[in-house]
């Protein structure tokens, strides 16, 4: 995969459930935007997503390329590297990513689980608790408010920390009232430089970013 050739420390993937309960990796609760099928995921059975073209729409040179499943995925994370791994809801979903992560090569120590969907969060740190668990919060309103509130949130739910988007009002601040409780802190999707550094420089424990290798070499100037 391009993340890891381009030295990604981690992979981030969504994840949905199909129709015959198989977990595979695609951001879209449809097909119709990576494969011109107007179908949900769940819908049809992993033979029938199979079957669709899901590199197309990106240009001729991926014609071919299927939806491939979790399990294909787990298979290309090289050795002390995680992978995240956003839960998207659907009835089943819990007890076959835990299959999927079981049967998979990655520990489960090394594996990330994301969710904006509190309950499916809670029921997968329940079912796999040597998984990490990240709670997803977009920008909030309320700050500082809404920060203590998140965090004693995930005190109370027993996940790890929390995923927030590059436009949180992140410092350095927040950043140690979540160590202090042996939280981390995830922001997505960093994509600048210039917030990337500021980020770093607060102490976050991970960035997310489309482009890391060109950022890596951003943030190796000056």
């Amino acid at each position: 995969m391009r993340g890891w050739a381009d030295g990604a420390d981690a992979l981030e993937v969504d994840v949905h459930l199909t129709r015959d309960g198989e977990v595979v990796v695609i951001h879209d609760p449809t097909l119709m935007r990576t494969t011109g099928r107007d179908a949900r995921v769940g819908a049809l059975t992993l033979a029938e997503i199979r079957k669709l073209d899901a590199g197309i729409w990106k240009g001729a040179q991926w014609r071919g390329v299927r939806v491939p499943t979790l399990g294909e995925v787990l298979a290309t994370v090289p050795e002390g590297k995680r992978i995240f791994i956003e839960m998207k809801s659907a009835d089943g979903l819990v007890p076959a990513l835990q299959r999927a992560v079981k049967a998979g090569p990655v520990a489960a120590e090394r594996v990330v689980l994301i969710s904006f969907e509190a309950e499916a969060l809670r029921h997968a740190k329940q079912a796999m608790p040597e998984c990490r668990a990240l709670f997803l919060a977009d920008t909030p309103d309320g700050v500082p408010a809404k920060q203590s509130e998140l965090i004693a949130f995930c005190l109370s739910e027993g996940f790890d920390g929390l995923g927030v988007s590059a436009g949180w009002p992140v410092d350095a601040r927040l950043v140690e009232r979540l160590n202090a409780d042996r939280l981390e802190l995830n922001v997505w999707t960093v994509n600048d430089p210039q917030r990337a550094k500021e980020l770093i420089a607060a102490g976050v424990t991970s960035l997310t970013t489309d482009r890391p290798g060109w950022l890596r070499e951003q943030l190796g100037k000056g």
